[in-house]
């Protein structure tokens, strides 16, 4: 598949079909009201998470907020899926933290600017085709790795632990929590383990009830009417500003630039990966089909806007837009109106959100990991899958813990292109026909097996040999060719190949064409191609094989090679 530039008449957000009067198209006063429950809904799902999320991270509960306002916004307006609902998610938690950690808030607002640019350019370019076709071991060993990160980061202040600044590598984490385990505070734990069971309870025996928003209310008024000692987001963030920020974009510098464009890659490809699955999923719900480069460049607009007000990084979030789906949701309205729902908290409630105590969110948070890290499919994988499989998941898994996010993904990168190359090189093969007939004895009847015996002595008494070569003819393949003739018994007078099942050709392959022939011609062998298809054809035609090979060595059918490799003689 060719890049192929999307025209303004291919980013048609979703939205606008609303407005449309094409058949089966248009909006009603009663999707609207459909609209607006499942806004509601999700609105009241987005809140413990947009603020747990962002904590974790590294920031305000007030940045988690805006980010699910702004960005769930411009990602439901301008989107190519009618049902994704974007704010901040897990996947971000671990990458945002380190950003924060080395480059400060302007460094996250950066990495922010360029990924966000980096999603335009990628829907722009028609990328979105191709970000699905990124190994499913890559993208599990990397959110299983984040998943295992973010339980990591929430037992702190799930146990009360008394650690003024926890690290961020994994196993310093545990160092330091076991290191302070002393400390651990009965009343905290007691609202973290009463935010999950509440939480689990729900989910389990009434699903269609938010039950993340239902625990951390619950604790919320507990920890209140018993005035329990614990730490809440007023004691330690100082609570929530009742409005919205001026929009605001501090300058970036070049050296700023070059020291996060590492990251903003980082962050550019999770969201690219996790907003195309995340519509993926709603397709699979509703029997929609989301049009992915829209939706890659409405990404990219809802971060650039959501850092410009405040916020950080986002994308589309799998479970809340489930829930916009399961709630009853006809179009993009349902995620503004999810957004507007956050609006109105901050307006009136934002005070309120002061006694959320931390250890409910870190709760919620704990859930969401479980979640992430799917651990029943990651050991189904450890168990069924191909071992190359396996050494990428696990690899990817491990580096994510161990390392960082970033580099976790990059290597992930790397190694899903070899990966892919290795099963290209794996379907690539060249093989005697000769051989094939010879192989193919065993299983003909009696007439078939003198005809091919026949065949056999006939080709091999003119001394022609017979190859094909199968599948794309890129490098693996290419490298083969050049042991072709060193593994003929006899060297032949003409060497017939066959490219009938060669449905494309790289510039390694044609140079290892060219290659092949000066190898046939040192040795005094005719060289003869048959049956080239269209993308082979055009691309040795363009590169000046047919002219060194000579046109008449070029033949459309077998029996065409046959007849003309008799002709030939001998050098």
């Amino acid at each position: 598949m060719a890049f192929k530039w999307v025209s303004p008449q291919d980013f048609i957000p979703r939205t606008f079909e609303l407005f449309s009067k094409g058949e089966g198209k248009g909006y009603s006063w009663h999707s609207f009201g459909k609209d607006l429950l499942a806004g509601l809904i999700v609105g009241i799902v987005a809140l413990p998470l947009a603020m747990a999320f962002s904590i974790a991270a590294g920031g305000t509960p007030a940045q988690g907020l805006y980010t699910a306002i702004i960005a769930g916004f411009c990602i439901s307006a301008f989107g190519g899926s009618r049902f994704q609902i974007g704010g901040p998610t897990g996947a971000f938690v671990v990458i945002i933290y380190g950003v924060i950690l080395k480059h400060g808030m302007a460094g996250l607002i950066a990495a922010t600017v360029l990924a966000g640019l980096m999603l335009i350019a990628m829907g722009a370019s028609g990328l979105g085709r191709f970000i699905k076709y990124i190994p499913y071991p890559v993208t599990m060993g990397f959110t299983t790795g984040i998943g295992v990160l973010i339980f990591s980061q929430q037992v702190k202040d799930f146990l009360g632990l008394d650690i003024a600044k926890s690290s961020p590598g994994f196993f310093a984490q545990w160092s330091e929590y076991f290191g302070a385990i002393g400390t651990i505070d009965p009343a905290t734990v007691a609202v973290g383990f009463g935010a999950m069971g509440i939480i689990i309870l729900i989910r389990r025996f009434i699903p269609r009830i938010p039950g993340a928003a239902v625990g951390v209310l619950a604790l919320t008024l507990i920890c209140w009417a018993f005035a329990l000692p614990v730490e809440n987001i007023g004691s330690r963030f100082g609570g929530i500003p009742a409005g919205l920020p001026v929009p605001h974009l501090p300058p970036i510098s070049l050296e700023v630039i070059l020291d996060v464009f590492p990251s903003a890659f980082t962050i550019a490809l999770l969201a690219a990966i996790e907003s195309l699955l995340s519509a993926v999923v709603a397709d699979g719900m509703t029997g929609d089909r989301h049009n992915s480069n829209t939706e890659l460049i409405a990404q990219g607009i809802g971060n650039i806007a959501s850092v410009i007000f405040g916020g950080i990084p986002a994308t589309g979030a799998i479970a809340r837009t489930a829930t916009n789906i399961k709630s009853g949701a006809t179009s993009p309205v349902a995620g503004i109106v999810h957004s507007l729902t956050l609006v109105l908290f901050i307006l009136l409630l934002a005070p309120a959100a002061s006694a959320i105590p931390l250890a409910s969110l870190s709760a919620v948070l704990m859930v969401v990991s479980w979640d992430m890290s799917n651990v029943p499919r990651f050991i189904r994988i450890l168990r069924t899958a191909p071992k190359s499989d396996i050494i990428v998941l696990v690899t990817t898994f491990v580096l994510t813990i161990a390392v960082d996010l970033t580099f976790a993904v990059e290597v992930g990168v790397v190694l899903a292109v070899f990966l892919f190359l290795k099963r290209m090189v794996e379907l690539g093969t060249i093989k005697s026909e000769n051989d094939q007939l010879i192989a193919e004895l065993a299983y003909g009847d009696v007439e078939n097996r003198a005809l091919a015996a026949d065949s056999i002595k006939a080709l091999h008494q003119k001394d022609i040999e017979v190859y094909s070569i199968n599948g794309p003819f890129f490098f693996g393949v290419a490298d083969t060719l050049q042991h072709v003739l060193r593994s003929v018994a006899k060297k032949p007078r003409v060497f017939i190949l066959r490219m009938r099942n060669v449905p494309a050709v790289d510039s390694t392959g044609i140079t290892a064409l060219e290659s092949f022939l000066a190898q046939c011609r040192h040795g005094k062998i005719q060289l003869i191609l048959s049956e080239i298809r269209e993308q082979p054809k055009k691309a040795l035609e363009k590169a000046g094989f047919f002219s060194e090979i000579g046109r008449e060595n070029v033949l459309d059918t077998l029996d065409d090679a046959l007849g003309w490799a008799e002709k030939e003689p001998a050098y």
